[in-house]
């Protein structure tokens, strides 16, 4: 999950004014977030192909939707969504399906890769990258490692004000659903308030809400634990090797960042080629080894450095153990709502 997202996975029925899709002379237009490719990866496409694209940066989810949706997905060919967006944008009939004989790299994917529940065999996207989120915490000042979402949301006076929670909707919310038991895509009202108001009450405790800086924080000894994606745990053991990661014994979630083709492309082969030319094993395990994500390529993935695998252990998560995990899924309009309004009431509480 590009981390500068926020999962908001609302019925995108939005009002308000968007930008004009990117224009432009060169064969297609390809939206993805910042850093999320290698700098040099469209120069080679060119080379390799003949066929030369513009990216387009989005910063969010919603902006890229935003624009796709106020638009019918013109002036895009294709886009980095995470995918309860790209559930969405197949809802809303903008996605082209994936041909297969266009991209056999699909080849390249885990079994477990070609059976996600919100698109079982890749009909129309295209997984790029995987992960579930856990704690990420320090090996060397703690007297034992955490073992439950509890020990984040109820955390002891050992720790107290030295934990931090995502502040991201989703993940936030899905810690609270997780320690009682419940679904990561909870909809039920009650449990939702119930969440809402245990989470009111870890604010006290806890040093503050943070998706970007956490992994710092624990590097210099400012925080203990941290909720935290496992790709970003990974820039914490960067910078300091006793920083590991864990997932709780209640389970995590799944996210999945993905490919998808907009149906309105006018340049769908060259679209398909781009996906295709992503899913080559040398493309692809750039993610691996400069992002620190896991791919859902086994052909990327079998040909990382032993040495990095070694520093950097959760990349080794075996993608049957990854898929035990809860899918994240749009929870639809009403339920996204419920999660946005709890969460603000989360963070306005003194």
């Amino acid at each position: 999950m590009k981390k500068t997202t926020t999962l908001l996975c609302a019925s995108l029925s939005l009002s308000v004014a968007m930008a004009a899709p990117l224009a432009s002379a060169k064969d297609m237009v390809i939206s993805i977030w910042d850093g999320y490719m290698a700098p040099d990866v469209l120069e080679k496409f060119h080379k390799a192909t003949g066929i030369e694209a513009d990216k387009s940066l989005h910063a969010t989810n919603e902006e890229i939707m935003g624009k796709v949706m106020a638009s019918g997905g013109a002036g895009y060919d294709v886009l980095f969504v995470s995918s309860p967006f790209a559930e969405v944008l197949q809802q809303q009939g903008l996605l082209a399906a994936i041909d297969p004989a266009k991209v056999p790299n699909l080849k390249n994917l885990y079994p477990e890769a070609k059976a996600l529940a919100y698109d079982a065999g890749n009909h129309y996207s295209v997984p790029y990258t995987w992960g579930t989120t856990g704690i990420c915490y320090r090996a060397d000042k703690l007297s034992q490692a955490p073992q439950s979402w509890n020990d984040l949301l109820k955390p002891s006076d050992a720790v107290k004000g030295k934990v931090t929670l995502l502040a991201t909707d989703r993940w936030l919310l899905g810690a609270g659903f997780l320690a009682n038991g419940w679904t990561v895509n909870e909809s039920q009202p009650e449990h939702i308030k119930a969440v809402r108001d245990q989470l009111i009450e870890t604010k006290k405790r806890i040093l503050s809400f943070d998706d970007t800086t956490f992994y710092s924080k624990l590097a210099s000894g400012e925080t203990l634990m941290a909720h935290a994606w496992d790709g970003w745990c990974n820039y914490g053991t960067q910078a300091n090797a006793d920083i590991k990661f864990m997932v709780p014994k209640e389970g995590s979630d799944l996210w999945v960042d993905t490919m998808v083709v907009l149906k309105n492309s006018q340049n769908l082969d060259a679209a398909y080629q781009f996906v295709n030319f992503m899913l080559a094993k040398e493309n692809h395990a750039w993610v691996a080894e400069n992002i620190l994500y896991k791919v859902p390529n086994q052909a990327a993935m079998e040909g990382l450095d032993k040495e990095l695998l070694n520093q950097y252990p959760n990349l080794t998560t075996p993608p049957a153990e990854l898929v035990r995990q809860e899918l994240l899924r749009d929870v639809g309009g009403s339920t996204q709502k419920a999660y946005t309004r709890a969460v603000t009431e989360i963070m306005a509480a003194q």
